[in-house]
């Protein structure tokens, strides 16, 4: 019994280094019309299901494979196993180079560990693959604050609200000056 639990990985690393990741899924429309509903809320908690609906585009990963990384990664990183974390996105990334989560979820990794410039580069690979990621937005402004970037900070966390009005980190944005929040 115990070859066969060793097999597994095996047969699972060789297929995946052999298949191709296939494009993501085009998901501008179904975001357009979630984006459009958080607009229009009136409350957060009108808001709640269009932004769980967001991070349902968004973590649902081109294929099988990439699905298993991406949620071995999370959960890896949500029990504080960043070496294990990294890991399974690094893996991700390498197999699905145009998946934007990949990226997204990397950062969030190494962000915790206060590796603020890591986790900006993958922010910045994961908004050029999916400029209204809100997410990835507001984890770069995070990022930015990390580094003391404070104006840039600001800059992008706008961009972020603007999308999306009800996110937690709203309540970190300054006043431009002559601007009411």
């Amino acid at each position: 019994m115990r070859p066969i639990v060793l097999a597994a990985p095996l047969v699972f690393c060789a297929t995946l280094a052999l298949a191709e990741c296939p494009a993501p899924p085009d998901i501008a429309a179904d975001e357009d019309a979630l984006f459009a509903g958080l607009q229009a809320a009136e409350t957060e908690q009108q808001a709640r299901a269009r932004v769980q609906g967001l991070w349902e585009l968004w973590t649902t990963a081109p294929d099988a494979a990439a699905q298993e990384l991406l949620d071995q990664g999370m959960a890896a990183r949500a029990s504080y196993d960043f070496l294990r974390a990294t890991d399974k996105l690094d893996r991700l990334v390498a197999y699905c180079p145009d998946y934007a989560e990949g990226y997204n979820q990397r950062a969030f990794v190494s962000f915790l560990r206060e590796d603020f410039p890591a986790a900006l580069a993958d922010l910045d690979l994961a908004l050029e693959r999916s400029p209204r990621h809100v997410g990835a937005l507001s984890g770069k402004a995070l990022s930015l604050m990390g580094l003391g970037r404070m104006d840039e900070a600001q800059a992008v966390l706008r961009d972020a609200v603007e999308l999306n009005p009800w996110i937690p980190e709203r309540g970190l944005l300054r006043p431009e000056p002559g601007e009411d929040i």
